[in-house]
């Protein structure tokens, strides 16, 4: 029976929580360790011949900033995860950073990626076919520390290639999102599709530690349509509720056709699953849009709130929401360089069912 409720809590108001106006800044995965909170995203060079685009795939690294408050502003730190080579799977881009601490160790998962060819530069356009090629190329990597100051150590292989033609990820794996449970028990969300026409779609991953070996619980994507084929959607964002024995999902709509979940383009959504399969939508699952309200009362329309992610107080319950995002109504065409923001959650009086 389907007793899934609304997400228990609403977007307070918005600020800036890391900016770097040398650099585009994607992503956002924030713990609190060691007396501090902990900011992980990912960064690459602006300039305005170098716009947003496609210059991730090419030019993303891993950086660590740090705060003494959970909404920031966070100072930057290091870079954790830079190129290591090009014989490496992650060797030449590391993006997706989602940060996890179990028995003392701290666990970065990531997307990595590499690619032959000239470095995507201002001197250097990009064809279709290169940026495709290399797409192709995302692979879900690890790096374990025992210190949230690092260093971190990765993995030479990634936690989980694609599988062949004739499943529907047989291209990529990336946006990992990971729950860590008390025993050890590790379950993995992952982005994959079928095809460069295919919607993008999540399957789920377990494994008996957090450093794997992970194998698919899925055979098809976790949501799927009546006719049998999978939602848009991507960004996900998995925590385990230990009070309700739920697993707990944000993702972003992202429709290539048609309303999708919430009927709004961009916007995320709730699900909750008791076996990581079988997950279920409350009557009303939409949990924010792309229209905001800043600390300063001001409302914008966001071309982005992107890789939500959580952060969670003593109690495991969550008090903050950190969203890849930047100052533009149109999607992916932003005016200047991007930012992570901070959205305090305050819990709503009224749940529904």
């Amino acid at each position: 029976m389907n007793d899934t409720k609304e997400f228990a809590y609403q977007l307070g108001k918005a600020s800036i929580a890391y900016q770097d106006e040398r650099f585009y800044t994607w992503d956002a995965s924030v713990i609190k360790a060691e007396g501090r909170y902990h900011l992980f995203a990912s960064r690459w060079p602006y300039s305005p011949k170098l716009q947003f685009g496609w210059n991730w795939l090419f030019n993303s690294e891993i950086f660590h900033a740090v705060s003494e408050k959970p909404e920031g502003p966070y100072a930057f730190q290091n870079v954790v995860l830079s190129r290591r080579g090009r014989a490496y799977f992650d060797g030449m881009n590391t993006h997706n950073p989602c940060i996890k601490c179990f028995q003392g160790k701290y666990y970065l998962y990531y997307m990595g990626c590499t690619y032959g060819g000239p470095m995507f530069d201002e001197e250097h356009p990009l064809s279709d076919g290169y940026t495709l090629e290399t797409w192709n190329r995302k692979r879900i990597g690890l790096a374990i520390a025992d210190s949230i100051d690092g260093p971190f150590h990765r993995f030479d292989a990634p936690l989980l290639e694609p599988r062949d033609c004739s499943h529907w990820d047989c291209t990529i794996t990336t946006n990992p999102t990971v729950a860590i449970l008390p025993d050890g028990t590790t379950y993995m969300i992952y982005k994959s599709r079928s095809s460069a026409d295919a919607p993008l779609a999540l399957g789920m991953a377990v494994a008996p530690r957090p450093e794997g070996p992970f194998h698919r619980l899925t055979e098809g994507p976790l949501f799927t349509q009546e006719d049998g084929t999978p939602y848009g959607m991507e960004d996900p964002y998995l925590w385990y509720d230990e009070k309700r024995k739920r697993f707990c999902l944000i993702a972003k709509d992202d429709p290539r056709s048609g309303s999708g979940i919430t009927g709004y383009w961009g916007a995320g959504f709730y699900a909750e699953s008791e076996d990581a399969v079988h997950f279920f939508l409350p009557k009303h699952p939409m949990v924010y849009t792309r229209d905001i309200v800043w600390e300063d009362g001001h409302r914008s329309t966001q071309g982005n709130l992107e890789r939500p992610a959580l952060l969670f107080n003593e109690k495991g319950e969550p008090t903050h929401i950190f969203f890849a995002s930047g100052p533009s109504s149109t999607p992916f065409s932003y005016e200047r360089p991007t930012y992570v923001l901070s959205f305090p959650l305050l819990p709503k009086e009224n749940r529904g069912e």
